[in-house]
């Protein structure tokens, strides 16, 4: 029996292996059963292996552990059925098994990963090196090329040209598809290689044309026409094609451009601003050089040792004294006066900036009308505005009204309006009160006219827009509106009769005044504003390095003359300046130190004269027994839980020198004149700049020099730090307070700590009424 050459082989070896090479014939059909068996196996094998091969070692670790959860499941149910075959030593053998198994492997996967990312780390070094080889290439051929440029105009396009082939195949060999594939280095190393030839032979016929563009020179301009023609043509057809790269159209090179600053666009009257110094130190204006101040005026300002001006009031009393130089009824030239915005530091005479011009403006009126209205946020700033209202209506028949509260609302509309035969009469010219109690009087006093008014002065401009919500603006600008001022006429661009010139439009003029007015367009536009410009204190751009010695002498800060050039309009924006004379500390301590660095600066250091601020009324006052307790220190607590009439006591003993240091709330900070402050503590930081300029706004005013210092635990220290930056002060001093200083007060200081919660409770019960035990 004849068989093909492949199995008669296979089964003369199946029969010689049984011993039966002879009887060949009788044993055909069982060995081609045999045979067709084997290659099965070996064909099942072989499917086998390279099904394994296949897999990666994830799928086999997935695999064993399947593996293992079917045997798992399956001994479970064979221990559920009551079958058990193996004992405990079996199974523990068994756990033993598949817990070798599966360190097996783990261990070949984290071979093969090793291996992944040596391979891939290779791949990706060779590729830096050949991207780094193309671009010292190109920077090569770019300069080759621009030397052409400058020396062939003949060859300027196809330099071009030439350079963006260059370019294209630098960007082709950047954007070639990622692959983990060690193939992909053999490609970038093609694409190298064609690169260099190109680069040589554009390199060659370069130079090549511009030795033809020496010789065409010389021969005519007619080869060179042609030549330029051609070559338009042919960037004509290449603009018409579309670069491709990986199948994606290139619509230009991708590149990385620095971001520009965002500077703000404010209106002019905001961007270009006049600029007030912030030098109270240096004076130069006389009171009796100012053009247009009456004389009565300035015998006052004599009487009350003032011999020089401000730079805010050099700034302000001429612009309002022209406004009025033809009485109030009408503004410069018959023109409406423009409404002014005035930002300068605490203490630098912003009130007797707007009292002056008033006062001369409204003296020779003739019958009484509310024509000046100051509101304040507060009544104590209130009645301090008050008082220098009074001081220099003395000796005029100018009446000044307030209106804060302080007595009864009856007896204040007495003293308010009086009504007789003809009508309602106004008893006062000036007007100055809360908005609060304004309102009031607005809405329920009869005969309160507004009409009249010519100056309304916001005074801590920034704290009254804040109060915008309550809608007293919009209140007060409806009662100026009506009455007389209602049938004026508006329309300005009618011709002027001897009808509408008997009836004159009284201006109204908007004053604003604060040491941190707004200069946000949106929450100034709420105001009204009519063509109003800004005066404004600007920071100093030099940087103070910071101190750390307590002795050490601190370098003026926020310098600026009125003739000084600012750099970047607007860049005064949010920033708020302090008074020259301040020197200004941050002082680093724990929560549990901060009564103890009061103490040591009372009783250690000797400082008198000091105003310390906490944040809440509570800590006022144990911070006021903790001091008291300690004695041989006259202290004193002002906050809103004491009467106005026994905070103005208290400011007055103050004042006088009679009280050592006055624990206060921010009820004080703002606006607030309290003469003979050395020194400001911060007890507690500020939550908001703003505070914190009005806080130390209470010392150095008027020119004089003073200290404020700030307690700050380590992590209120970002918080402050951002605040002041992003306000412009830099020229803050560190000072550092050693423990040694502070344990010969611990003693003392704890034994007053045990008798505070037994004195709070019986103030507790005194309030109730109950007797104190």
């Amino acid at each position: 029996m004849k068989l093909a050459s492949s199995e008669g082989m296979s089964l003369f070896k199946i029969s010689r292996y049984l011993g039966e090479e002879d009887g060949v014939d009788v044993l055909v059909p069982q060995t081609l059963d045999i045979l067709k068996r084997l290659q099965a196996d070996a064909k099942a094998r072989k499917q086998e292996r390279s099904k394994q091969a296949g897999q990666d070692s994830f799928g086999q670790l997935k695999n064993v552990i399947n593996d293992n959860e079917n045997d798992a499941a399956q001994t479970a149910r064979i221990s559920d059925n009551g079958k058990k075959k193996n004992d405990t030593r079996g199974k523990k053998e068994e756990k033993q098994g598949r817990k070798r198994a599966l360190k097996d492997n783990m261990l070949t996967i984290t071979e093969s990963t090793e291996v992944l990312d040596r391979e891939e780390s290779k791949v990706k070094r060779k590729r830096k090196e050949l991207e780094k080889e193309i671009d010292d290439q190109v920077d090569g051929l770019e300069k080759i090329v621009q030397s052409s440029e400058d020396t062939n105009n003949i060859n300027t396009k196809m330099a071009k040209r030439e350079k963006k082939k260059i370019r294209d195949l630098a960007r082709k060999s950047l954007t070639v598809p990622e692959s983990t594939d060690i193939n992909k280095t053999k490609q970038d190393k093609k694409i190298s290689k064609d690169l260099k030839t190109n680069s040589v032979s554009i390199a060659d016929d370069l130079q090549d044309n511009n030795d033809v563009k020496i010789d065409s020179n010389a021969s005519g301009d007619v080869g060179s026409d042609a030549y330029e023609d051609n070559d338009g043509d042919q960037a004509d057809e290449e603009r018409e094609k579309n670069d491709e790269v990986g199948g994606f159209t290139v619509l230009g090179e991708i590149r990385e451009r620095k971001k520009q600053k965002v500077h703000r666009v404010l209106p002019e009257w905001l961007a270009k601003p006049n600029i007030i110094g912030s030098d109270l130190r240096n004076l130069t204006l006389l009171v009796t050089e100012m053009k247009g101040l009456d004389q009565d005026l300035v015998e006052k300002l004599q009487k009350n040792n003032i011999t020089h001006f401000f730079p805010v009031q050099v700034q302000i009393l001429p612009v309002m004294l022209e406004s009025c130089q033809y009485g109030f009824h009408v503004g410069r030239a018959g023109y409406r006066p423009n409404d002014l915005c005035v930002s300068a530091p605490t203490g630098s005479g912003k009130t007797l900036a707007f009292v002056l011009p008033i006062v001369q403006a409204l003296k020779n009126r003739v019958t009484c009308q509310v024509r000046a209205l100051a509101i304040l946020p507060v009544r104590d700033l209130a009645m301090q505005v008050f008082k220098v209202f009074q001081t220099y209506c003395e000796g005029t028949k100018l009446k000044v009204g307030l209106l804060i509260g302080q007595t009864t609302f009856h007896s204040e509309q007495q003293s308010l309006v009086s009504h007789r035969l003809n009508g309602y009469t106004s008893l006062m010219d000036i007007v100055v009160c809360t908005p609060g109690r304004l309102v009031d009087h607005i809405n329920k006093t009869e005969g309160f006219n507004l009409s009249h008014l010519r100056f309304l002065v916001v005074d801590e401009a920034d704290r009254m827009m804040e109060e915008i919500q309550q809608d007293w603006l919009s209140q007060v600008e409806a009662a100026i509106q009506k009455g007389d001022r209602s049938q004026a006429p508006r329309n300005l661009s009618l011709p002027l009769t001897a009808a509408n010139a008997s009836k004159l439009h009284l201006p109204l003029q908007k004053l604003l005044f604060s040491a941190t007015l707004s200069q946000n367009p949106e929450k100034l536009q709420q105001l009204n504003l009519f063509q109003p410009k800004l005066f404004t204190s600007v920071v100093s751009s030099a940087k103070d390095k910071l101190s750390t010695n307590e002795n050490e002498k601190v370098p003026q800060e926020n310098k600026v003359t009125e003739d000084e050039d600012i750099k970047g309009q607007g860049e005064f924006v949010g920033k708020y300046t302090t008074p020259a004379g301040l020197t200004e500390y941050v002082v680093e301590c724990t929560a549990a130190e901060k009564p103890l660095i009061i103490l040591h600066f009372l009783h250690n250091l000797k400082f008198r004269n000091i105003l310390c601020f906490t944040n809440s009324v509570e800590a006022t006052h144990k911070l006021y027994w903790v001091v008291k307790l300690m004695g041989g220190i006259e202290v004193r607590e002002f906050s809103s839980n004491l009467h106005t009439l026994k905070r103005n006591k208290i400011q007055q003993k103050f004042e006088s020198g009679k009280i050592d240091i006055l624990i206060c709330s921010d009820v004080i900070a703002r606006g607030m004149d309290v003469e003979n402050v050395k020194y400001v503590i911060s007890y507690d930081p500020p939550p908001f700049i703003k505070t914190y300029i009005h806080r130390i706004g209470r010392t150095a005013r008027a020119g004089k020099v003073g200290t404020a210092l700030t307690l700050l635990q380590k992590k209120e220290f970002y918080h402050f730090k951002m605040m002041t930056r992003e306000a412009g002060k830099t020229g803050i001093h560190s000072m550092k307070i050693g423990k040694k200083s502070l344990k010969p007060m611990i003693p003392d200081f704890q034994q007053a700590l045990k008798q505070i919660p037994d004195i709070l409770k019986r103030e507790k019960l005194s309030k109730k009424g109950q007797p104190k035990r």
